[in-house]
């Protein structure tokens, strides 16, 4: 219960706005708790998968370190089996790994950008049901001839305030999870960076690290609009 009144009495007191905002809110928990799962499942140890992908090709074992690779789920690994692959190609590894490094950061921040609409969106929906809230009582207000009462205005001030609270109370958790999702697309960048610098060291290798899918750009895009 909240101010006296069911979830349901509050959806029905907002208007029409609640019905997008109610679709914003089944997109956004959809995709919090898909990337949540899927960020889940790439969980790994870098520092021990590192220490025995090193250990590995110290001992000249290059086709168990790529069995390792590909034991897990995360880009990290991926990128370095890659890398062993195409050891001897030099001229063409550094673009097999850019092509590769962007195709697993477009997955990893697959629906970033939905999330980041909903944050956007949500509380834009939230102004318009204030606004049309307002619209509706001063409509009353009009039709009564300025002779109102509280009671008269409540439908509209209920709209108003409704839509707003809706749409903040969408929108803050979204961004909360954008920022987390975006963090750890980030740090598994940086860590695909890692392991292609680390194994160019060791084979005294220079390899280009540069690879950010577009889909990435696109989203920071997204959120300088939202800032």
């Amino acid at each position: 219960m909240f101010w006296d009144q069911s979830l349901i009495q509050l959806f029905l007191k907002g208007g029409f706005a609640m019905w997008p905002l109610l679709v914003c809110s089944v997109i956004g928990i959809a995709i919090i708790v898909e990337r949540s799962y899927y960020f889940w499942r790439l969980r790994f140890s870098y520092e021990t998968f590192s220490e025995h992908l090193k250990q590995l090709i110290s001992k000249r074992k290059i086709k168990e370190a790529s069995a390792l690779c590909r034991k897990h789920p995360n880009p990290v690994p991926r990128i370095a089996e890659h890398y062993l692959k195409n050891l001897r190609n030099d001229s063409l590894r550094n673009e097999i790994l850019k092509r590769e490094g962007s195709l697993a950061l477009e997955k990893v921040e697959t629906r970033l950008r939905a999330l980041a609409a909903v944050t956007h969106i949500a509380p834009l929906l939230g102004l318009f049901g204030t606004v049309t809230g307002l619209v509706t009582a001063f409509h009353q207000i009009e039709l009564l001839g300025g002779q109102v009462q509280p009671s008269d205005l409540a439908a509209g001030i209920w709209e108003a305030l409704i839509t707003t609270v809706f749409g903040l109370f969408i929108a803050i958790p979204c961004m909360a999870a954008f920022h987390a999702f975006e963090s750890e697309a980030d740090r598994i960048a940086r860590r695909m960076q890692f392991i292609i610098s680390e194994l160019d060291e060791f084979f005294g290798k220079e390899s280009s690290k540069d690879f950010k899918s577009s889909d990435a750009e696109a989203t920071q895009e997204a959120m300088k609009v939202i800032s």
